[in-house]
């Protein structure tokens, strides 16, 4: 099929998890036959932090401004058998309007940041991009979010059909990598600054750093403030490139994982670190929300602390054999569940089972040509 995306970014992970999300799933699709465009704003903090700024798995359409790019936009919609707008794409409740009055057989929208959209709507009736008036046209609401939710987002909001399409993990690149001596740590924590998740981030990290000076912490993350007085023992880093991410993981002992507010509370919404971090091994340590056991077997898989001292236990306590045998664990079961390939092919069966629902032909289904003959242009 040829599959139109309108992403906040593919080129660049910085103070973003989009980034990866995108990558992972469309160089899947792309892996499995399928064709794809992808449109992203052209921005500065993006354009002068690209680490993949030439994606050979789709073909990128960069712009500067919506109404310049309109007609290219309506060319590629007119032969694309999938359309599908992700959350906080800049120009995005635009792009649903177009996508939802194009001819297009399938039209989704891929909320990566589902808590956040649906606070939105039940107090203004949209996000920043989408309206409320539009899921009723959507073919697919494609959500991060999974448990009851999906049930709000089709019954208050007249979704036709919600359904998870969780993050997930190339193996390909998130696998164990030698140790790298300028990542090596007792415990590391990767995540872009967020006041609603700091004090997580105080008890599970810095107050454990505080306690034992000898151990070696990482922090790394862009926007956080520098009135922030972190412990000697807790080094800094203002940006990991995803090149680097796996060696990340495989150098620490421990790995953090903190969720912010809004998904904590609705629960079932994996983080794709999580994902990242299980499959380089790394022995997880996480605050806990609804539906995380859905995820990773507690105790088994992953370290759920009540508090700093549950992590400090972990730090001084446990054998570095167990710590392994937590990380192999972890690493089992994302690759049995969550890799690129498998949420491909989720991808694709929600999008067969939509097509067959509209009595569309089955040359539209997902086995339809790949458009050989279709220009890009």
């Amino acid at each position: 099929m040829k599959l139109v995306v309108f992403g906040l970014s593919i080129t660049s992970t910085w103070g973003n998890g989009h980034g990866t999300t995108y990558r992972a799933l469309l160089r899947a699709l792309h892996d499995r036959g399928h064709k794809i465009v992808f449109f992203e704003k052209d921005v500065e903090w993006y354009a002068s932090n690209r680490d993949l700024p030439d994606p050979g798995f789709c073909q990128l359409r960069l712009y500067d401004d919506w109404s310049e790019v309109l007609p290219r936009v309506r060319a590629q919609l007119r032969d694309a058998d999938v359309a599908m707008v992700g959350s906080y794409f800049y120009d995005g409740v635009a792009a649903i309007d177009e996508m939802l009055g194009a001819n297009t057989p399938v039209k989704a929208f891929y909320d990566i940041d589902t808590p956040v959209t649906v606070s939105g709507l039940r107090e203004r009736g949209a996000a920043e991009y989408i309206a409320a008036r539009q899921i009723p046209g959507l073919d697919i609401y494609f959500s991060f979010t999974g448990g009851a939710m999906l049930r709000e987002i089709e019954q208050r909001f007249g979704a036709s059909r919600a359904v998870p399409l969780y993050c997930a993990f190339d193996p390909h690149h998130y696998r164990r990598r030698k140790p790298n001596r300028e990542f090596a740590c007792d415990l590391s924590y990767m995540g872009t600054y967020a006041p609603d998740r700091q004090p997580k981030l105080e008890q599970l990290l810095v107050s454990p750093a505080q306690q034992l000076a000898s151990s070696k912490f990482i922090v790394a993350g862009p926007q956080y403030p520098e009135t922030i007085a972190w412990p000697g023992n807790v080094r800094r880093s203002a940006h990991v490139s995803a090149r680097w991410h796996p060696e990340f993981y495989s150098s620490s002992r421990f790995t953090l994982n903190v969720t912010r507010r809004d998904m904590s509370i609705a629960g079932y919404s994996p983080s794709v670190r999580l994902f990242e971090a299980a499959a380089c091994g790394a022995a997880i340590v996480s605050d806990n929300w609804p539906g995380l056991d859905s995820f990773f077997v507690p105790g088994r898989e992953i370290l759920l602390p009540a508090g700093a001292e549950d992590v400090v236990h972990y730090l001084t306590e446990l054998e570095e054999a167990e710590v392994r045998r937590i990380g192999e664990s972890a690493r089992s079961r994302v690759l049995s569940e969550h890799t690129s390939e498998i949420r491909a092919a989720q991808f694709e069966g929600a999008v067969e089972s939509c097509a067959a629902m509209a009595e569309i032909t089955a040359d539209c289904l997902p086995r339809f040509p790949a458009h050989a003959e279709a220009g890009w242009d």
